[in-house]
C-alpha cells in the first residue's frame, strides 16, 4: 500500500510506542541513524523507563498514553513495539489518527486481528509495514537476488534455522502474551522461506519439546520445534526454532536448488582464529543486536523512504499476514500432532 501524503522536503517525525528492547532498538536507529527521520516522541506505560530512554536524546517528548501521543499532529509516523497482544488497538488507533504505521512482528496473536489492523490501515489509507528484518540483511537479500538471476536453477528445498542463546521469560513465554515459540520466532522464518521460494506454504507438520528448559510448559510453551512444510509449488523445506543454543545467536538458511545451494549465515562474529594445542577457537555471534543490527536501521530506513516517495513497502500487509498463518497453523501442528493446511486456518 502506498501513502497518499509523501513528505519529500522535510524529515520523517517519528514517534516509539512500547519502551522495551525491541522499541529501544528502533528508537535509537530513528535518533541516531536514519538520516531522514528524527525520533521526536515516546510513549510506554512506565514512566521511568520513558524518562530514563527520552533523556539520552534532545527534543524527545514523553507521553503518558497512546491517546496523547497519537493527538499530536506533528507526528509523522509511529512504530509501534508494544507486546503482540495490544498491537491490534494501538495499530487500528494510529490509522484512525492518520499515522503511517511501522509494526514489530507479528501484527497479532490471531488472524481476525490482523485483518481488523489491515482494514483499518487501508481505509485510512496509511502506511503500514511490518517488522521482518531479514528481508534487509545482506545475506538475505543477496540471496533472494540470486535465485531471481537464476544462479541455482529452480529452487526445490529450504532449511531454515534459528536459535536464540538463552530462554526468555516465563511471562513473555506464555503464549497470551507473546503466541509461542513458534509465533514469536518461527514467523521470521516462514515469512524468510515464502520470500526466497517465492511461494506460499501449503501444508506444515510439526514436533517439539522442551527438555532444556521444562518450565516452560507450565505456560503451554516449549523450547524447541522442529516444522516440516509443503509449497503451493510442490518445493519442499522445514524450520527449526530453539531458545537452547548456549554457544550464541545462530540464525541459517540454505536453499537448495536444481543447479546449486546458497547457505546464508555465519557463527564467528569476529574474523579471528585462534589455534593451540586444545584446538581452534573462535568467538560466536552473541545476540539479535550484533547480528542484524544493520538490518534494523535498514527496514526503518526503507519505512521512511516508502513514506517520503509514496511508495508501497516491500513487506506487505499481505506478506505479515501469510507469515502470520503458518505460524498458527504450526501451532495448530505442534498441539494437535497433525499435518495442517495453512489455508484452512482462517
Amino acid at each position: 500500500m502506498s501513502t497518499t501524503n509523501p513528505h519529500t522536503n522535510s524529515k520523517i517525525k517519528v514517534a516509539v510506542i512500547g519502551l522495551g528492547r525491541m522499541g529501544q532498538v528502533y528508537g535509537t536507529h530513528v535518533a541516531r541513524q536514519i538520516d531522514g527521520a528524527s525520533l521526536v516522541a515516546v510513549c510506554d506505560m512506565r514512566p521511568e523507563v520513558t524518562g530514563l530512554f527520552a533523556d539520552q536524546f534532545n527534543g524527545v517528548r514523553v507521553y503518558p498514553t497512546v491517546a496523547a501521543l497519537l493527538e499530536q499532529r506533528d507526528i509523522d509516523a509511529v512504530i509501534v513495539a508494544t507486546p503482540t497482544s495490544t498491537h491490534r488497538e494501538v495499530v487500528i488507533a494510529a490509522a484512525e489518527a492518520g499515522k503511517a504505521i511501522f509494526c514489530e512482528k507479528p501484527t497479532a496473536l490471531t488472524l481476525a486481528a490482523t485483518d481488523e489492523m489491515i482494514h483499518a490501515v487501508e481505509k485510512a489509507g496509511v502506511l503500514f509495514q511490518v517488522g521482518f528484518m531479514r528481508r534487509f540483511d545482506k545475506g538475505y537479500a543477496a540471496a533472494r537476488a540470486r535465485i531471481e538471476a537464476g544462479e541455482i536453477g529452480q529452487p526445490v528445498m529450504i532449511r531454515s534455522v534459528g536459535r536464540d542463546p538463552f530462554p526468555t521469560s516465563l511471562d513473555y513465554a506464555n503464549p497470551a502474551m507473546s503466541g509461542g515459540l513458534i509465533i514469536d520466532m518461527g514467523i521470521h522464518d516462514f515469512d524468510a522461506v515464502r520470500w526466497l521460494m517465492q511461494s506460499d506454504i501449503a501444508r506444515v507438520y510439526t514436533e517439539a519439546t522442551s527438555l532444556v528448559y521444562p518450565e516452560l510448559q507450565t505456560v503451554g510453551d516449549v523450547d524447541t520445534a522442529v516444522i516440516s512444510l509443503r509449497f503451493a509449488n510442490e518445493a519442499v523445506g522445514n524450520v527449526e526454532v530453539s531458545r537452547t543454543a548456549i554457544y550464541g545467536y545462530d540464525i541459517q538458511c540454505e536453499i537448495v536448488g536444481t543447479e546449486g545451494t546458497l547457505h546464508i549465515g555465519y557463527l564467528r562474529e569476529t574474523p579471528l582464529l585462534l589455534m593451540n594445542k586444545a584446538g581452534v577457537h573462535h568467538d560466536v555471534v552473541p545476540h539479535f543486536p550484533e547480528r542484524f543490527g544493520p538490518a534494523y536501521t535498514a527496514q526503518i530506513e526503507h519505512f521512511v523512504e516508502c513514506l517520503r516517495q509514496g511508495k508501497a513497502p516491500i513487506v506487505t500487509p499481505q506478506d505479515a499476514r501469510a507469515a502470520l498463518q503458518a505460524s498458527v497453523a504450526a501451532t495448530i501442528s505442534q498441539h494437535e500432532g497433525r499435518i495442517v493446511y495453512v489455508d484452512d486456518v482462517r
